[in-house]
């Protein structure tokens, strides 16, 4: 690593502007497929370094292209960069300005991160190898996400390998967290609308009860993961919603169910489905009320190649140190950079930023979430080294 000593050097000199930069994004957030001014702002900064630069890749998306002066791979390094409906509670001077929106899971980090790394290599584009490709993505959060998109708008195009990085809040700054094969779930989601018969609440025998329906098919559906599911298959199976009715003695006319599946089996993910659509019909079908099911596939489980994921765990050791180089267990969370991964090698790490003496120590999504902001210094040096490793 001493050879890169000097890129981490100028990355460290970086860091104030990238804390501003990053600042400016956490002040001014923008919503999943709603980005305007966020991706203009990544386009002219990688445009002042002399990046060739495409906009409006899959809609939203900015690649940037630099050519190095070696022969080597093109290696493409992700970043994310929407924010969520979550009404920032921190208070600090960049505190969110948009009402109602924050960037309450990190992508800032990522994005100022990424552009930290432009920078660095195109002062040294000469001794780069190959080409590097810089994705900053829009709409991460929100199915159907932006990476698919961009990848069929070619920023994949000759691409070798990729690399993602996510700053993670449940780990202490200075940590970097690996994980080989499957690491992130596929998360879908279903919506279920009972049809009933509505009535008074004193004469139920003259209705169709939908919300009893919907009671017992909630417990009825947690019978697929505990019954019918391959115990080996991890699996989840949540109900979020339920709702039916607005007066207490009034039985309702209709009620609304909705949930999300986790998986990472391709097969346990088809059963489930077809469970869910069995299981509604003949629980309603014996109360004498109809339904109608709608399930929406999100994004695929992410699958880490061993070959990447081992090249990035020796480089956090010699970075970090070996104790601080973690194995992560699968994760029920979702990415959808698992696009991605199906069509090149690559991996999905995460960097650690937790420090509770800033306040750094809500979880991803909640209305205080932050991270130490140094944790873009470690991301920064890893996709570095991934480069030249």
């Amino acid at each position: 690593m001493k050879k890169l000593d000097g890129l981490f050097s100028r990355l460290l000199e970086l860091y104030p502007e990238l804390v501003e930069f990053r600042r400016d994004l956490h002040m001014y957030p923008e919503l999943s497929f709603q980005e305007v001014v966020t991706p203009q702002k990544v386009a002219d900064y990688l445009l002042a370094l002399g990046l060739d630069v495409n906009t409006g890749v899959g809609g939203r998306g900015v690649v940037g292209i630099l050519t190095g002066g070696k022969p080597g791979k093109t290696v493409a390094l992700r970043a994310d960069f929407d924010a969520l409906p979550i009404q920032d509670e921190k208070e600090v001077p960049y505190k969110s300005r948009i009402p109602g929106v924050m960037h309450a899971c990190g992508h800032d980090i990522h994005t100022a991160a990424l552009l930290g790394v432009a920078k660095v290599l195109s002062e040294v584009k000469e001794e780069v190898p190959g080409k590097v490709v810089f994705i900053h993505q829009f709409a991460e959060e929100q199915i159907p996400g932006g990476a698919q998109a961009m990848i069929e708008d070619g920023c994949l195009d000759a691409v070798d390998v990729i690399y993602g990085a996510h700053v993670w809040a449940a780990e202490p700054l200075g940590t970097v967290g690996v994980g080989e094969g499957a690491m992130m779930a596929a998360a879908d989601s279903f919506e279920i609308e009972i049809q009933g018969k509505g009535g008074h609440g004193a004469t139920p025998h003259l209705t169709v009860d939908p919300l009893v329906a919907g009671s017992q098919l909630v417990l009825n559906l947690q019978h697929i993961a505990s019954r019918r599911v391959n115990p080996l298959h991890p699996v989840v199976l949540t109900v979020g919603t339920f709702s039916a009715g607005q007066a207490f003695n009034v039985i309702p006319d209709t009620a609304k169910i909705t949930g999300t599946v986790r998986t990472f089996d391709d097969s346990a993910r088809d059963l489930i489905e077809d469970s869910i659509k069995q299981i509604t019909a003949s629980t309603c079908e014996g109360a004498g009320a109809t339904a109608r099911v709608e399930y929406t596939r999100g994004y695929p489980a992410v699958w880490n190649h061993p070959e990447e994921t081992k090249k990035v765990e020796e480089l956090a050791k010699l970075l970090l140190g070996p104790e601080n180089v973690k194995r992560f267990e699968p994760m029920m969370g979702a990415e959808d950079f698992a696009y991605y991964l199906q069509k090149i090698p690559g991996t999905f790490f995460f960097v650690g930023g937790a420090n509770p003496e800033i306040g750094a120590e809500y979880p991803h999504h909640h209305p205080k979430f932050d991270v130490d902001e140094r944790s873009m210094i470690n991301l920064g040096k890893l996709f570095i080294s991934a480069i030249f490793g």
